[in-house]
């Protein structure tokens, strides 16, 4: 079996675990099948540099659950674009929007580091190693999941949407013990500047994981630029944009696109919208062995 049937077959039945149950707030381990509907763009010229590959917003897949809807940068569960498989290590970018008091159900991960960003509303998190938490705007949680973790997501709201990123990123150390933690960010710290929310290393700034990464929120008033250097040159970075307008090494993003460059020092970005909000993700390019 090849890399990418490998990738496929694994993380293809990975995501429709995570899918296949909806719950209710006060119901969380009961799950009912839902009919899932898939409705996505094909990429169309996703290479526009030798270095660089383009990903717009409406090019993702998308999935409608009724109690969600997901949109995947990358193929997950029935969505499957073989040229659209990773960016290096980065596996799973999924920008999910959650019906009030409904979520996923109890549903199994292992081997993977799992980042979740909330970006508005309650998401109330159980897992079995007996953490019980509520992330909000502002969180950042991430799970090492190691030899084996099951947990459930839930809109603890019955009147407010969720909406939340969900990252997941391939370790460079197989079968870890399991590990969560969350913490609450400083957004002032990422006013026109990059303010680091993730590393490879327990006494740095943010969450850490098991893998030689580091990501980046920042928030730009119009005009404003910046470079980001990479940590190790021999990473790759993918940019998303939340919301506005940016130009990475001249290239023009609109909100909820990505770009993955690699064979680059450094990238420069410049907000061409006021309150322009990204994220930038440097992940190794090879995939662990």
């Amino acid at each position: 079996m090849d890399r990418k049937d490998f990738l496929r077959k694994s993380l293809m039945s990975a995501g429709a675990a995570a899918v296949t149950g909806v719950v209710l707030a006060d119901q969380q381990d009961k799950f009912r099948p839902d009919v899932v509907g898939f409705n996505h763009l094909p990429t169309e010229n996703p290479t526009i540099m030798a270095n660089t590959v383009l990903h717009k917003a409406a090019s993702r897949g998308h999935a409608d659950h009724g109690w969600l809807n997901s949109l995947h940068s990358f193929s997950f569960a029935n969505y499957y674009d073989p040229e659209r498989m990773h960016f290096g290590v980065l596996r799973v970018l999924n920008d999910d929007t959650v019906a009030p008091g409904m979520g996923f159900g109890t549903h199994p991960h292992d081997n993977m580091e799992i980042i979740s960003i909330p970006l508005e509303g309650d998401l109330e998190h159980k897992d079995s190693m007996g953490n019980t938490a509520v992330i909000r705007n502002g969180d950042v949680q991430v799970m090492s999941a190691g030899t084996g973790i099951r947990h459930s997501e839930y809109n603890r709201n019955k009147e407010q949407l969720v909406k939340f990123l969900q990252i997941w990123v391939f370790p460079n150390k197989r079968d870890v013990a399991p590990r969560y933690d969350q913490i609450t960010l400083d957004a002032s710290k990422r006013r026109n500047t990059l303010q680091q929310i993730l590393s490879p290393d327990p006494n740095d700034e943010g969450v850490w994981i098991h893998q030689n990464a580091w990501f980046h929120l920042g928030s730009f008033d119009k005009e404003v630029s910046t470079t980001y250097e990479l940590k190790d040159k021999r990473n790759g970075v993918y940019v998303f944009v939340l919301s506005g307008g940016f130009t990475v090494n001249g290239i023009a993003l609109n909100q909820r696109d990505g770009l993955g460059v690699q064979d680059a020092a450094s990238l420069t970005l410049k907000a061409d919208s006021p309150g322009a909000e990204v994220l930038l993700m440097e992940v190794p390019m090879t995939l662990p062995s």
